[in-house]
């Protein structure tokens, strides 16, 4: 794993659907992995407790952590092969996924700025790709999100995995074994569900200078 230190600072939902069902044109794979609630996820997997996400092991996959000095996390990214994965955990409502919503804001705001998006269906059904225009030339983007029970997981991916799904192989196994821990507690929709170091590496960073990056094998 890398940390990096900052200064300061399931089930799958159709378009329209209010139940928490799979999507009809997701394949019967899909429909078997996760992302995963903690009450029904698989035992015996070795995965990285990040508070509201546990990350599972897979071979060549990097986590990349950016936190605060308290052990806060602001950020979580997976890489592998050039690939990156971007992950974020976020409180739904317990009737209806929030995924199709936010996926059209995240298309308008693409759209404003100027970038290429359209709609697919991938695994998890509704996904976006987009290409954007930034300083070194134009890069592709692909959001993936998945509703699970009171909860969304939104995926970006970045590199050679955003243009071609194919590619993505150790990401998308990250992907299918994510372990959602969501809580009792009562949280605002979309509000970022709470991730944080585990204590033994909030301990370990705190020790070291800011913004640092430290390998942790």
């Amino acid at each position: 794993m890398v940390f990096s230190r900052g200064r300061g600072r399931g089930r799958h939902a159709q378009d329209g659907q209010t139940d928490l069902e799979p999507r009809e044109d997701v394949s019967a794979a899909a429909s078997q992995v996760g992302p995963y609630d903690v009450t029904e996820a698989p035992a015996g997997v070795r995965r990285l407790d990040l508070g509201s996400l546990q990350i599972p092991a897979i071979d060549g996959v990097e986590v990349r952590v950016q936190a605060n000095p308290d052990g806060a996390i602001q950020q979580v990214v997976l890489a592998n092969r050039g690939s990156a994965l971007q992950l974020g955990v976020f409180a739904a409502p317990r009737s209806e996924g929030i995924w199709a919503e936010v996926r059209a804001e995240i298309g308008e705001s693409l759209r404003r700025d100027g970038a290429s998006v359209q709609e697919t269906v991938g695994a998890y059904g509704p996904e976006l790709v987009a290409r954007v225009r930034t300083p070194d030339g134009q890069t592709d983007l692909r959001f993936v999100g998945i509703d699970g029970p009171r909860w969304m997981v939104r995926g970006l991916f970045q590199g050679p995995a955003a243009a071609d799904p194919a590619v993505a192989g150790p990401l998308t196994e990250a992907l299918h074994g994510l372990v959602v821990v969501r809580g009792q507690e009562a949280k605002p929709v979309r509000e970022p569900l709470p991730l944080r170091l585990p204590r033994e590496i909030a301990d370990q960073a705190a020790t070291r200078p800011d913004a640092t990056d430290t390998p942790n094998t």
